[in-house]
């Protein structure tokens, strides 16, 4: 199944269009928060309000006090307005403090469900998609949704009530003034109905170009060591700068779309200012208006057009964030293409059984190809060939870390995609080729998915070891199981890796163990110690061995050879080597 993943991109609704159906995306995401959302929009309206009633307040004290001289009444509608003013200021803390609370949350719980989400995704998507790529869009994405849901969206709303109730009062009080003040307003929003997919596109790839830049950082970090042997600093430094300047276009890029709308705002303030100064006084002349009432007017063209230019900047953030929720929502549509099927009658007593099984990678050609065999419970297996053969691959369908194309991979009798993950990871221990481990110490990467131990002391844990033969390979670390782990592993050597998962795969007794060049870093005397805890392995425990050096599967009961899709028992040693050997020639 292909797993890149790549941003559609194709026409975008606009204007009024885009704007409910962004608002509908959003509307999942505050689900939760209603209780929260109405109490801030409720804080909104009352802001609204308070800013919609001064003007009217302003131009009838100057009207009636002001130019009457009436001191009482001016005192009191001051008074008055200071009242409905600090009603607005704690309106908008509410406003402020309530979303900001609900951004924090959002953040929190998007984070966690697109964390959950990559953990239920199967290897192949991990194979096919960029590290880098994916930690932008759990850390930068969803960061852009909190900073709109927590700043921006309740700016965005009280934007509009206020430019909505505006325009009402304008024509209200004077209809063919209110006409003259709009008319600069409907030049702008045609700009914006223009301009707003493109917007949006651009500020896709700015966050596209981000993910990118993180994949090259995250890769030379990752190979530093390599690089350095290599002296080739100076080639991750010509990637690294291409990526930089890719960034840095693609941000110039979005920053100019995202500032393109201001200076228009603001042109049509001047432009609607001057009309009401110029028709307002004429009105006055004609004795239609009156001078408090110009200077209302003048006081809701301010409220009308600076809630514009702020939307103008609010809209740039809205298509941000949509950019961004376009790649939180690519990942969490994704559904593994590994489900758990319904359990059937097991058609076998082999603990491993291949079925007519091929198996490629996405986008290449068969490296399993109509491949059958069957494991006996309790003996040991080796699959030897040459490099590039397909023995890794063959070991991961084993643990279903792939499915196959075609066939079928019974365990136990049953379909092994019939077994939920925790049972199989029970069944099957599997070692890699190059471990992984988590920081923290020796006992917990030991410890790791394995509950039965999970809660034990150190003492208690360090019987274990003892009961299972295990404790010899501990000594091997200088502090034991408080031996400290770094997240590189950089701390201990690929070796004492190899050992930590030696025994956090034999801890957990499973009827198949899976070894892919587990000895491949290790001296030979610790070798020879693996290979004595293997022996003392419970009896019906089956193990298959990947190995290079012919040496260490001496001892197996049936040796396959694996090349070129095809799987054949190679009976003997000796026939093993000629197979080895002949098969290396001809690849």
């Amino acid at each position: 199944m292909k797993y890149t993943l790549e941003t559609k991109k194709g026409p975008q609704p606009k204007a009024k269009g885009a704007l409910r159906a962004g608002m509908r995306r959003f509307s999942p995401l505050m689900a939760t928060e209603k209780g929260n959302v109405v109490v801030a929009l409720a804080a909104i309206l009352a802001s609204t309000a308070a800013n919609l009633i001064a003007p009217v307040i302003i131009g009838r004290t100057i009207d009636s006090y002001i130019r009457l001289k009436d001191n009482p009444g001016l005192l009191s509608h001051s008074a008055l307005l200071l009242a409905i003013y600090a009603g607005g200021v704690v309106a908008s803390y509410i406003q402020v403090r309530t979303m900001g609370g609900v951004g924090r949350r959002l953040l929190f719980h998007l984070r966690n469900a697109l964390f959950t989400k990559l953990q239920e995704l199967p290897v192949a998507f991990f194979n096919q998609n960029k590290a880098g790529d994916l930690i932008s869009r759990l850390n930068n994405d969803t960061d852009k949704l909190n900073v709109f849901v927590s700043q921006a969206l309740m700016q965005f709303m009280g934007s509009l009530f206020l430019i909505t109730g505006t325009g009402i009062f304008l024509l209200a009080l004077n209809f063919r003034l209110g006409v003259a003040a709009l008319l600069p307003a409907l030049g702008v929003l045609a700009v914006t109905r223009t301009f707003g997919a493109w917007i949006r596109q651009k500020n896709v790839k700015s966050l596209q170009s981000l993910g990118g830049l993180s994949s090259e950082v995250q890769e030379s970090l990752n190979n530093f060591r390599v690089i350095v042997a290599f002296n080739r600093v100076d080639f991750f430094r010509q990637k690294f700068a291409a990526a930089n300047t890719r960034n840095f276009s693609a941000s110039v890029s979005a920053g100019f779309a995202n500032g393109l709308l201001m200076p228009l705002y603001g042109l049509a303030t001047n432009l609607a200012q001057l009309a009401v100064v110029a028709y307002g006084i004429y009105l006055i002349g004609t004795g239609h208006l009156t001078v408090g009432l110009l200077v209302g007017f003048l006081l809701y063209v301010n409220s009308f057009y600076g809630p514009l230019r702020q939307l103008a900047t609010v809209w740039s953030s809205f298509q941000l964030a949509l950019a961004a929720l376009d790649r939180i929502s690519e990942v969490l549509a994704l559904e593994s293409d590994m489900p758990v099927l319904a359990a059937g009658t097991a058609e076998s007593a082999s603990v491993l059984s291949f079925r007519q099984v091929s198996f490629q990678y996405e986008g290449g050609k068969d490296v399993l190809h109509n491949i059958s065999f069957e494991l006996e419970r309790g003996k040991a297996y080796a699959l030897v060939g040459p490099t590039g053969g397909g023995k890794t691959t063959t070991a991961s369908v084993m643990a279903r870390l792939y499915d196959p194309g075609q066939g079928s991979v019974l365990l136990d009798g049953r379909d092994i995609r019939s077994y939920p993950p925790e049972e199989r990871a029970r069944k099957v221990g599997f070692i890699l080729q190059e471990p992984f481990l988590f920081s923290g110490t020796v006992r917990d990467n030991i410890v790791y998915g394995n509950d039965r131990y999970r809660d034990y002391t150190s003492d208690q844990l360090t019987e274990v070891l003892d009961r299972a033969n295990l404790s010899k390979l501990l000594s091997r670390f200088s502090e034991g199981l408080e031996t400290r782990v770094s997240a590189s592993g950089n701390s201990i050597s690929l070796g004492q890796k190899q050992l930590i998962a030696f025994m956090r795969a034999t801890l957990r007794n499973p009827e198949l163990l899976v070894l892919d060049e587990a000895t491949a870093n290790i001296d030979t005397v610790t070798e020879q110690l693996l290979e004595e805890i293997l022996q003392k392995l419970p009896p019906e425990t089956t193990k298959v061995i990947i190995a290079h050096r012919l040496n260490t599967i001496d001892n197996v009961d049936q040796i396959f050879f694996v090349n070129s899709g095809e799987i054949t028992p190679a009976g003997s040693m000796e026939h093993a080597v000629e197979m080895l050997l002949h098969g290396k020639r001809e690849s």
